[in-house]
């Protein structure tokens, strides 16, 4: 048995000594998940990943991505380097260190990552597919129209870096804040090869509108977030949406009175609680922003999911056991993480709960551009646009739009959508680009 609370030396149960070295850890956690070892892994987990992620959502996790890209044929170097958000200690390492595990699959890969402390505890562990090849600009992106630089939004230790893509001019523009969906994205929303954010900003940048996208307080403090009790969707996203909100307004290029949030899936469905929170926005671009609530949707997504792998039928029997939790009068914020959707806390999930996103949307006098596409297993016309349809058809400000042939990222395709999709390279619908930047100039 694996013996994790010396500070000097640590086994992994079949005799090798990991110390505190981070990249001998993360070696150590793929091969524990490689033999099954989920429970093993779960006890190197520091205090705040352990209330959050249980083995069984390791396992669930793992073996749903073996059935889906076949079995691990190799394992690569680990690459280490520091934590974003840490920093160094007196002894002149980093606080927290990320390591990187590339892991080849039969029909694909995903990297392992993980972030250690200097005890040697996992205070992080995704699994993320690789980046396959450099992202390069859609054809639409009018490069010399625009410029970019970075800035800070928030304030205090959990600040996050952001990007400002400026149109060339004198202005003053519109302008527009970009909130990623549920999970912890960088300002891109980097998903595979793919970057949709950061593709809708660059178009809305060489029509006119700034735009400025940051990293979730999730992606760039993702221990200390772990770390705070009752952490909420709005904890999420609204403090740094309202200060991104604000700092736009208070740039000289652009003009105040215009300045708009458009939320993406997760980052749509609480647009109109940041919109509450800042009345001074000047209108709400949804797209594909979802109004099922969240852990009844999971279900029905890892249902169509499982209907495509039969070897996910476990994560069906998981997720629905945790749905019905969610739903129970017996939710509480002390219920644990583990037993619940996605390893989001009882806090998390009752503030969910309680928040109706289209009574929020029609009780603002704001307009809005809600988007969806047609191809989207995950926010679907029949599940979630028909409530924007039904709470907001007395909106005359309101204007509605499907396009068929896009996906859950408003990538173009043909056929059902698969998540094998997001691994291709790919961008967002140039339609939807041109329609949005077309609706803002309009304000």
């Amino acid at each position: 048995m694996m013996c994790y609370r010396s500070q000097n030396s640590r086994k992994d149960g079949v005799g090798m000594t990991m110390g505190t070295d981070p990249a001998a850890i993360a070696a150590a956690v793929v091969e524990m998940a490689r033999s099954g070892r989920f429970a093993d892994i779960e006890t190197l987990f520091a205090p705040p990943l352990r209330a959050v992620v249980s083995a069984e959502t390791l396992r669930v996790a793992w073996e749903s991505q073996l059935s889906r890209i076949g079995a691990i044929s190799a394992v690569g170097a680990p690459i280490s380097e520091p934590a974003p958000g840490s920093w160094v200690t007196a002894s002149g390492k980093a606080e927290l260190v990320k390591v990187s595990v590339p892991v080849t699959y039969e029909h694909g890969g995903l990297t392992v990552v993980i972030v250690v402390d200097e005890t040697g505890l996992l205070q992080d562990l995704r699994l993320t597919p690789p980046l396959t090849e450099p992202w390069t600009p859609p054809s639409y992106v009018r490069r010399k129209r625009f410029h970019e630089h970075e800035v800070t939004v928030g304030s205090g230790a959990l600040a996050v870096p952001g990007t400002l893509s400026l149109p060339r001019g004198r202005g003053p523009w519109p302008a527009v804040v970009l909130l990623s969906g549920g999970g912890p994205f960088d300002r891109d929303a980097t998903s595979g090869p793919n970057k949709p954010l950061k593709d809708l900003a660059w178009g809305l940048a060489g029509r006119g509108v700034a735009a400025l996208r940051f990293d979730k307080v999730t992606h760039t403090h993702a221990a200390q977030v772990a770390a705070i009790s009752g952490f909420t969707m709005s904890d999420e996203y609204v403090p740094h949406a309202v200060a991104a909100i604000r700092l736009l307004q208070r740039h000289p290029a652009v003009d105040a009175a215009r300045v708009f949030v458009a939320g993406h899936s997760m980052g749509g469905k609480v647009a109109p609680r940041v919109a509450a929170a800042e009345p001074s926005v000047a209108g709400l671009v949804l797209l594909a922003g979802d109004t099922q609530p969240m852990h009844r949707a999971a279900v029905r997504v890892v249902r169509h999911l499982a209907s495509l792998d039969p070897g996910a039928q476990a994560a069906v029997e998981a997720i629905t056991r945790q749905a019905a939790l969610v739903d129970s009068p017996q939710l509480s914020a002390e219920t644990p993480a583990a037993d619940l959707p996605f390893g989001f806390p009882g806090a998390y999930w009752l503030d969910l709960r309680g928040y109706d996103p289209v009574a929020t949307a029609a009780a603002l006098d704001k307009p809005m551009l809600i988007l969806q596409g047609g191809r989207d297993y995950q926010v679907t016309v029949a599940d979630d646009l028909t409530g924007w349809q039904a709470g907001l058809a007395h909106r005359t400000d309101v204007t509605i739009r499907v396009y068929d042939a896009d996906d859950h990222l408003f990538f173009p395709g043909s056929g059902p959508s698969t998540p094998a999709d997001y691994d291709k390279p790919q961008h967002v619908d140039a339609a939807v680009v041109t329609d949005v930047a077309d609706w803002l100039a309009q304000r």
